[in-house]
């Protein structure tokens, strides 16, 4: 392809929102052959919907400005024609090409064509400027831009912008522009906002990547065996949360876990802590619930089950309601409680349990408060005795290294690595190798998963206290 002869058409359209939801209010097209400007169109859109008052607020656009104006669907025609043939450029093209396939697809039509980028062109050709926004930008290089947020002055703008780039890169015989219009350059298919560097540098191993917006927040968090190849599923994503989520994203890390299950532990911690807008659906609440013992009374020595806050006298922290409940169920069945005591059941008679037949009498005053509440104390202590302490190993970040999981009295303590030349012969000495973390719903959902799941040949138990 000639790119100096090449059709293109420089374009901005202004909406009521993002690509998920929102409307075209406005486009501009300038189109430019043999490199100068041969058309200039520009319109009003009526979105068919309310435009919301920050929109009004930034694009001065108002719903009594759009009343009149024509449909996407009246002026499409027109707009296939324009393009036709064109190679589509835009200022981060990803969100004006967004909004014109999504306006076609409502109509039942296709719209593709070539895109070039001037965000991503700018920081090739014009590399270490403190910001590659449009006004920002403009600013940097002496362009005039007055009236920015309408169609018509932004695309003005970025045809400017456009004609300086293939003025640098034209001396290179346009090597920038053809790489950028190869699909399979890497710089095609990046977001226009992301730095190549910081792609490249992702690991092709386990552990969790994160994407951050311009300010250097966590916006999501994810975890991956193969960190590199699952950030680019995000960003080869069609879904129009992945192109959102890609548009917003500045900046890309990642930390190296070595395994799954610590990508996955870590992984929920840093959403618990930074509590990404893109994480969902770790972020719904979830209640924590409880046996608790305590003594009524008469004496008796009662448990029950609720959604507390931590409490001097619970016994047992569990994420789902209904393990807990068969939990009460088996320590009654066990050890001759009776399930009115052990709240399973409310009455103010004797219990009448359903399933659970083997009480002694404490509810119908038919046995000794004393003999009753020993048992209670056996049930307790079997509870106790099954929240178990251990270590899982699993792969290092390093094939010299290894992971070490800590579990203490049935909660997840952190996690740590070790030089596999270092040996461990005390089970305490593990705790000085550990980075604490919290433990939540999810990983306790993630150990207990890993624990019916895996070999057993990777716990290692007090009763085993050598690591080599």
């Amino acid at each position: 392809m000639d790119l100096s002869n090449a059709k293109y058409t420089i374009i901005d359209v202004e909406t009521t929102g993002g690509v998920r939801y929102g409307r075209m209010t406005e486009i501009c097209i300038i189109t430019i052959s043999n490199m100068q400007v041969v058309d200039v169109y520009s319109s009003l859109i009526n979105p068919e919907e309310y435009i919301p008052r920050n929109i009004t607020a930034l694009t001065g656009i108002t719903d009594e400005m759009v009343a009149d104006a024509p449909k996407f669907y009246e002026i499409a025609d027109l707009i296939e024609e324009k393009t036709k043939d064109a190679i589509f450029v835009a200022h981060n093209v990803n969100f004006d090409f967004g909004f014109l396939k999504k306006e076609f697809g409502i109509i039942g039509a296709t719209f593709q064509r070539k895109k070039l980028c001037t965000v991503r062109l700018s920081r090739k050709l014009i590399p270490n400027l403190y910001s590659y926004s449009l006004g920002n930008l403009c600013r940097s290089i002496g362009i005039s831009l007055k009236g920015a947020h309408r169609a018509e002055a932004d695309t003005r703008a970025t045809t400017e912008l456009f004609l300086r780039l293939v003025n640098i890169d034209k001396d290179s015989d346009f090597s920038t522009l053809k790489t950028f219009l190869n699909k399979s350059s890497r710089q095609a298919t990046l977001p226009p906002h992301i730095p190549t560097e910081d792609f490249e540098k992702l690991p092709n191993s386990a552990g969790i990547y994160i994407f951050r917006e311009k300010s250097g927040k966590e916006i999501y968090v994810g975890k991956a065996i193969d960190i590199k190849k699952r950030v680019l599923s995000h960003i080869y994503s069609k879904t129009q949360k992945s192109i959102q989520l890609c548009t917003e994203t500045y900046h890309l890390d990642y930390e190296e876990t070595g395994n799954e299950l610590t990508a996955l532990l870590l992984e929920a911690e840093y959403i618990r802590r930074f509590y990404p807008k893109y994480n969902r659906a770790q972020k719904r609440p979830t209640n924590t619930y409880q046996i608790i013992s305590y003594e009524n009374q008469l004496g008796v020595i009662q448990m029950a089950l609720g959604t507390t806050k931590k409490t001097t006298n619970s016994v047992l922290t569990l994420y789902n309601k209904q393990i807990g409940l068969e939990t009460l169920e088996q320590l009654c069945e066990d050890h001759d409680l009776c399930p009115k005591y052990c709240s399973l059941q409310t009455t103010h008679k004797g219990c009448s349990h359903y399933k659970i037949k083997n009480c002694q009498g404490i509810c119908s005053g038919k046995e000794n408060v004393a003999a009753y509440n020993t048992r209670v104390r056996l049930a307790l202590d079997a509870l106790a005795s099954v929240q178990e302490t251990y270590i899982i190993k699993e792969k290092g970040r390093t094939s010299s290294e290894t992971c070490l999981i800590l579990v203490e009295n049935g909660e997840y303590k952190g996690y740590g690595f070790i030089d596999q030349e270092v040996s461990i012969a005390d089970f305490d000495q593990f705790a000085t190798h550990i980075k604490p973390f919290k433990n939540t719903y999810h990983t306790s959902k993630i150990i207990s998963g890993y624990m019916r799941k895996n070999n057993k040949d990777t716990i290692i138990r007090p009763a085993v206290c050598v690591v080599e």
